[in-house]
């Protein structure tokens, strides 16, 4: 693996009662805000080769807006990501570490966690990049790792080189 990118899944509607949490959709702004990203992604020539994501409905509708905007994708829905920690995403990648651009769709606090020990070990090619992902994850926030050369996964060989927000990609008065 060459490159990774670690995607929190878009925006959905709020939890309340009576809503499964494991069942919450994406509102119509998390829909827009996924497929923006994905268009940033391809621009900067960032198409996931494999997307793993958990098997909640808002990472699957998040992973279904980014898949139709890739090309050549390969999709691998996974239970154990949805609420994972550090130990459990390192595992994930570590199995399909084969693919050169890999792509993980998950939630936080565990995506977050993982993003940032990734950057204690591997350190960051921009120091913004790393001052952003220090902040927060939001939503549909992508933080993007590569290595000097494809390898397994290794979280030291792979340096952070930019955190992408959805808000700074909406058009209008809505960011």
């Amino acid at each position: 693996m060459k490159r990774l990118i670690l995607m929190r899944h878009a925006k959905t509607e709020p939890w309340s009662e009576g809503i499964d949490d494991f069942g919450r959709a994406l509102i119509p702004q998390g829909h827009d805000d996924a497929k923006r990203m994905a268009e940033e992604l391809v621009a900067l020539g960032w198409s996931p080769e494999r997307i793993l994501v958990s098997s909640a409905r808002r990472a699957r509708e998040t992973c279904a807006e980014v898949a139709s905007v890739v090309s050549g994708e390969k999709v691998r829905p996974m239970e154990s990501l949805y609420l994972t920690g550090v130990r459990g995403l390192a595992e994930a990648v570590s199995q399909n570490d084969r693919a050169a651009t890999l792509m993980v769709i998950g939630h936080n606090p565990g995506l977050h966690d993982f993003a940032l020990s990734i950057l204690r070990e591997g350190g960051a090619l921009d120091h913004q990049a790393s001052q952003r992902l220090n902040e927060k994850f939001p939503t549909s926030c992508a933080a993007l790792f590569e290595a000097d050369k494809d390898g397994a996964f290794q979280p030291a060989s792979l340096k952070l080189v930019r955190v992408l927000r959805a808000k700074d990609f909406r058009d209008g008065d809505d960011a």
